[in-house]
């Protein structure tokens, strides 16, 4: 995965200044207080001279700046701050990655694991399959609509009580799903399910950008974008086997049950990212000790309104996706590999149940293919990483250099599909569909990474609205899939509907071919991304971790 990609969005395009005008005097300084001025050089010519405090506080840089005739002190961290998220141990950025990667994993697996219970479900509560099926879609369309709205809310509140409140009301959702009486409770609770599974991991992307320079984003965030489809695909597993041995309801309440350990370890060790939020202390502990007012942030003084947030996540996200063809054109690849994970939620039963008579639990056991797919696309994708730093230290990284894995890698959906297409009749050997599913997670991962890091770079301070266009796709079609999948297979037949599949994904992995040879043409023409090749966009882009969630 790129060094800037995003899953997960930071909304750094959102800190743009607005029109009000903002010069910065040369005067610059420090200021520190109480233990910490143990060991402070209180003259130096480099750093500025120092203003001593009564009460503690870490030595921190002041800039005298000017914003409409108001003067301003605003306060920056020192290089080696260790309250600065970048300068973190390593080990304890990585156990902070791990939590969010855990909740990512338990976020996913509840998306699908609710399929394996469906014929059960709607047999107890009297309602139909389709009915039922209502539950997959409500999750999705939220997850579709709601980063659009309230990502805005997010970057406001701060990162940990959304990450603690959210994930929370997550698994209360489980109640209800686990004890529910009727199909209309199960039906909300899956809709606000996937409304705060969304607000949850829409922070990741962020939350690495907060923490990791662009030169060492690239492993945390392939990690996060592996485990979201690694968990989207691999619920079936497990899920299949519950259903058949303990019934629906416990398919939603062990996860229920799982959830809690994390949530209590994410609500007592998850730490605030956001360096701005520390700075922001400090300053209000000077305004308080000192009756100064003009101690801010800079994050005070170029944070934008709510109402340009919110144009810059939903009314800008949709204009560029009808608007931008390089948005458009990944939008609808990503979106056609999502709708194709969703439909084998239909699909896999279709071929191992119906066809080669396996039982219910046995026959969630190719999702395993999936899961192998998947990892081996995380590993290699590795060698994209190489070959990316390797052109960024001739100087010949553009934005195209981020699609050598999609050009080898996203070929494998379209063959899996055609060999997965006509190898499910009942006499052929179950292992012909098992490799062809492997293909196919290969050359979803790829997709995915591809269409992130390419859109991160292409884009720059815009991509965050880029691809939460191409999420709001991405989630509307995984959402309406499983709603006919087994229809179109039944009705059209397996064979059939896995070529016409096949077809359209030979076309679409075309894509990255046209935009590897015409890519810098299509940007010429795009007012937003030239902005970012000919001015200094590329670099403020890779500090937008575009995460909007997968």
């Amino acid at each position: 995965m790129d060094k800037s990609q995003p899953a997960l969005s930071s909304h750094t395009e959102n800190a743009s200044p607005g029109p009000s005008s903002v010069t910065a005097s040369t005067a610059s300084g420090r200021v520190a207080g109480g233990k910490y001025l143990e060991g402070v050089n209180e003259s130096s010519a480099h750093d500025g001279p120092l203003q001593t405090v009564d009460f503690d506080l870490p030595v921190t840089v002041t800039q005298r700046m000017v914003q409409d005739g108001n003067q301003y002190i605003v306060l920056d961290f020192v290089p080696g701050d260790k309250e600065n998220p970048f300068n973190w141990d390593p080990k304890y950025k990585a156990f902070i990655s791990c939590l969010l990667c855990l909740m990512t994993l338990f976020i996913g697996l509840a998306t699908t694991a609710y399929s394996s219970g469906i014929s059960d479900m709607a047999s107890d509560l009297g309602t139909s399959t389709e009915i039922a099926e209502l539950g997959l879609f409500l999750f999705n369309f939220t997850c579709a609509l709601a980063p659009l709205f309230l990502a805005p809310f997010c970057e406001l509140a701060g990162r940990r009580v959304v990450y603690t409140g959210a994930y929370f009301c997550f698994a209360i959702m489980f109640i209800g799903l686990a004890l529910g009486k009727n199909i209309g409770t199960i039906l909300v609770c899956r809709a606000l399910l996937g409304l705060f599974g969304c607000v949850g991991t829409i922070l990741v992307g962020g939350t690495f950008g907060d923490m990791y320079r662009p030169e060492d984003r690239a492993i945390p965030v392939a990690t996060f974008s592996f485990i979201a489809i690694f968990g989207t695909v691999g619920a079936p597993i497990y899920a299949g086997f519950i259903d058949q041995a303990l019934g629906w309801r416990w398919v939603e309440g062990i996860q229920g049950l799982a959830n809690i350990p994390l949530g209590l370890v994410i609500l007592f060790f998850l730490p605030e990212t956001r360096g701005s939020v520390a700075l922001g202390k400090r300053a209000k502990a000077l305004r308080t000790h000192t009756g100064d007012d003009r101690y801010v942030t800079e994050n005070d003084l170029e944070a934008p309104s709510l109402k340009t947030m919110l144009h810059n996540s939903s009314v800008k996200a949709i204009k560029m996706l009808a608007t931008e063809p390089v948005v458009f054109a990944f939008g609808l690849w990503i979106a056609f590999a999502w709708f194709l994970t969703f439909l084998f939620l239909s699909v896999i039963p279709i071929t191992f149940q119906e066809k080669k008579g396996w039982n219910e639990g046995v026959s969630g056991l190719p999702y395993i293919a999936l899961c192998l797919g998947t990892t081996m696309g995380f590993g290699l994708n590795f060698f994209q990483i190489r070959k990316y730093e390797s052109l960024v230290q001739t100087g010949e990284a553009r934005p195209e250099a981020r699609l050598y894995g999609a050009l080898y890698g996203a070929v494998w959906l379209p063959i899996g599909l055609f060999i997965y297409s006509f190898t499910q009749y009942a006499d052929l050997p179950w292992i012909a569909p098992v490799i062809a599913l492997v293909l196919i997670a290969i050359g979803i991962f790829f997709i995915f990474e591809s269409c992130y890091s390419f859109t991160s770079d292409c884009y720059g301070e815009s991509s965050s609205s880029a691809i939460a266009g191409q999420g709001f796709m991405r989630n509307t079609l995984g959402a309406v899939s499983p709603l006919f999948a087994s229809q179109f297979f039944h009705n059209v037949g397996s064979q059939y509907a896995g070529l016409i599949l096949a077809l359209i994904a030979s076309a679409l992995t075309l894509i990255p071919y046209v935009l590897f040879w015409y890519g810098p043409q299509l940007r010429a023409r795009s007012k937003l991304a030239s902005l970012v090749v000919h001015g200094d966009g590329e670099k403020k882009g890779h500090n937008d971790s575009a995460g909007q969630g997968v």
